[in-house]
């Protein structure tokens, strides 16, 4: 395993994603999209490194070849990505944590609101909308690196 190791996380872009965002995470090794993609044409945008990993969403459920749930192996631990919502509007942390307490992050879309919990294990994170609907101030992403398998880093963005 080559370090750093660069994640682009995003979700809910409703068929369109923001243009810096495309750059940003076209830029990783892998990317993660946490469902509600609507148009699967603009998964066709994202080329990372390796690979793409994406969920299915609630406005996803025509988009058959994706699953609900991924588990993505990495350096330090597992990173869990599922929409999140299963679990209520306001997807519930602590339902999160119970469902999936081996992963070091668990990343869920659904709320269209950035967030970064990392004061309880697993780490919890919605990297906010990624497209035009919603956005709450502008469109967002999040970048992980990693640095070693100790050393995790989040970092945030907003297109606004």
């Amino acid at each position: 395993m080559n370090f750093p190791l660069k994640i682009g996380i995003l979700s809910d872009t409703h068929g369109s994603i923001h243009p810096g965002i495309v750059t940003l995470v076209n830029q990783c090794d892998i990317i993660v999209h946490a469902g509600d993609i609507i148009d699967e044409k603009t998964l066709l945008l994202l080329k990372p490194k390796q690979r793409t990993v994406a969920v299915q969403g609630n406005n996803d459920t025509h988009l058959t070849q994706l699953k609900t749930t991924e588990f993505i192996e990495l350096p330090g631990g597992t990173l869990v990505v599922n929409h999140g919502h299963t679990l209520g509007r306001q997807p519930s942390h602590p339902l999160l944590r119970e469902a999936y307490p081996n992963a070091k992050m668990i990343v869920y879309g659904h709320t269209h609101k950035q967030l970064i919990e990392q004061d309880s294990s697993p780490w919890v994170v919605n990297p906010g909308a990624a497209g035009e609907i919603r956005n709450h101030g502008g469109p967002k992403c999040l970048l992980l690196t990693i640095e070693s398998e100790q050393n995790w880093q989040l970092k945030p963005y907003n297109f606004n």
